[in-house]
């Protein structure tokens, strides 16, 4: 199973084809350190030397019709990417939608046909369209659902705001002159790989896990006893003794809180 699937993604994908060498930037590892030169995200280390895809975010080619002429594998995200060239003869990556087939036309317009790739403000999607690389502000580039397999959806306009139902179930306003793509996420299988060996994570940058329970009362709240002894507590915690499931993390005083109509659904724990 874990085979067909990944045969199933490299038919899509455009074949010999190598990324383009203007739009690669090297990327300088941290080893989970940060600017201090300290350990400050643990378990990290190592991994694969790769280079970063500069992906178009904000697609500020306007009214310039492009032609989509390669389907890449990006190391750095889940989503596939897409190298258009525009007709002006510049050439950008973005993100893929799901169905989108090389030699298809693309354009971003305030207004533009209500086909998948096409890119334009969602004052002018059409209601119940998918939707996905969305601005939060206007002109400040796609922040919101961008990785593989999923979209949102735009429910209904108002007051100079679309109210826009999130892929977590959360349903938020955003401003009518953003832009956005039509489609879903290309690679929707993503979620059902398995990485076969350790080897594999290890390439990805991610170094073995240690236990809590494994550890001394010193290192960790969930330290000492003896052998498979419970950690001793209704809740786990971090290192460094906060809750480590099911705590509200968000800034209440976020600036965006304000515009989210409904919260997301809360999964039921098995």
């Amino acid at each position: 199973m874990i085979r067909r699937i990944k045969l199933d993604n490299l038919k899509v994908l455009t074949k010999n084809k190598k990324p383009e060498k203007n739009l690669l930037v090297r990327i300088k590892k941290t080893g989970g350190r940060g600017s201090n030169g300290r350990i400050t995200s643990w378990q990290k280390g190592g991994g694969s030397r790769k280079l970063y895809r500069l992906v178009d975010f904000k697609q500020t080619k306007q009214d310039i019709p492009g032609e989509v002429i390669a389907l890449e594998y990006d190391p750095n995200r889940t989503a596939f990417i897409a190298l258009i060239k525009y007709d002006d003869g510049d050439k950008k990556y973005i993100i893929a939608p799901h169905g989108l087939k090389v030699g298809t036309r693309i354009i971003t317009a305030e207004k533009a046909e209500p086909e998948i790739g096409n890119r334009m403000k969602l004052k002018n999607i059409p209601e119940g369209s998918m939707i996905y690389n969305i601005e939060l502000e206007s002109g400040m580039g796609a922040k919101l659902v961008r990785s593989a397999g999923s979209c949102a959806v735009l429910l209904n306009r108002d007051a100079g705001y679309a109210q826009i139902k999130m892929p977590s179930s959360e349903v938020r306003k955003i401003s009518e002159e953003c832009f956005a793509s039509l489609g879903t996420v290309s690679n929707p299988e993503h979620r059902f790989i398995r990485w076969e060996k350790a080897g594999k994570s290890r390439r990805k940058g991610i170094r073995p896990h240690v236990r809590g329970s494994a550890m001394n009362p010193c290192d960790h709240p969930h330290g000492g006893g003896e052998c498979g002894s419970p950690i001793g507590m209704a809740y786990p915690k971090t290192p460094w003794g906060k809750h480590a499931l099911g705590v509200k993390t968000r800034n209440k005083r976020k600036w965006t809180s304000k515009l989210i109509v409904q919260r997301r659904v809360k999964k039921k724990r098995k």
